[in-house]
């Protein structure tokens, strides 16, 4: 699973990308609603460990190196970073690209061979920005995930060639539901009309279980592991994490109680532990973490 927690993006005069979380598993296909272009390059390249974040993280599988996640993940089509130049005929774009795949030469396909399996093949001599641009697509993708070890796929944009809709969207659900089972990632102008799937929008929090997870202290679950002195003694199970009421508890437990009236806290300090935590956010979870990757 990907994981994006408050990923956010610096450029030169303003933000490129506000903090976004977001979450995506194997086989699923996600779609992200960001505008301007900008914004939509800079957070495909955030996901895609392509440029490393000003704040938060992103992670696979747990793991928040940008190497990792760079390693199993793949661009595609990122404008003026990674789409083909439209001068090239597809058997040449098909060419350069295999040449760099890697490992050994005796496992790559030949040209004509590859073309043949995906059934591309008629479109061998036809120049890149000429073909339909639905098969520009399929064409690109399969390139894409060429490299077997790809388990993540980012699309910059791929609403941007006037393909319908419902064309697009299920080009990619098919990537999604394939025997590869990537994770996928489409980042559009905006949310198709008809799609209920998984959708998130720059600069939000997207909400989902893991985020609780993943920004909840390490011993905050600690009672249910481990019980209070004096609660094994009690047969009865406790059903949920609440506090138990002073008159009921064991006489070793340490329950707090009300203090015998201490005198009443000036507003000011009655608020001052919980403003630092407001004020900070889910960022403050992850900034050790980005000490060590700068």
């Amino acid at each position: 699973m990907l994981i994006a927690n408050s990923l956010a993006i610096a450029g030169r005069h303003q933000a490129l990308l506000e903090p976004t979380s977001l979450a995506v598993s194997r086989g699923e296909l996600l779609l992200v609603q960001a505008e301007p272009q900008p914004t939509r390059t800079a957070l495909a390249l955030g996901l895609s460990a392509r440029m490393r974040p000003t704040a938060g993280s992103v992670s696979w599988s747990g793991n928040s190196t940008l190497r990792a996640v760079r390693r199993i993940s793949t661009l595609v089509d990122s404008p003026e970073i990674n789409e083909p130049e439209a001068h090239l005929k597809v058997r040449d774009l098909v060419a350069e690209d295999l040449a760099l795949q890697p490992g050994p030469l005796w496992r790559r396909s030949s040209i004509n061979a590859w073309m043949e399996r995906h059934k591309l093949d008629h479109l061998a001599d036809s120049w890149l920005d000429a073909i339909n641009p639905l098969d520009r697509l399929a064409l690109i993708t399969h390139l894409s995930l060429e490299d077997h070890r790809t388990e993540l796929a980012v699309f910059d944009s791929p609403d941007r060639h006037g393909i319908p809709e419902g064309d697009w969207v299920n080009h990619l659900q098919v990537v999604a539901g394939g025997r590869r089972a990537p994770a996928v990632i489409a980042i559009v102008t905006r949310i198709p009309a008809e799609w209920d799937g998984a959708v998130a929008y720059a600069g939000h929090q997207q909400e989902h279980p893991v985020f609780a997870q993943v920004l909840e202290p390490a011993d905050s679950t600690a009672w249910e592991q481990e019980p209070l002195p004096g609660q094994e003694q009690n047969p009865e199970p406790v059903p949920d994490p609440a506090p138990i009421p002073d008159e009921a508890a064991p006489a070793d437990v340490p329950v707090s109680t009300p203090a015998p009236a201490p005198a009443p806290r000036p507003a000011t300090e009655s608020t001052a532990p919980t403003e630092p935590a407001a004020a900070s956010g889910p960022a403050a979870e992850i900034s050790p973490a980005l000490e060590e990757t700068r």
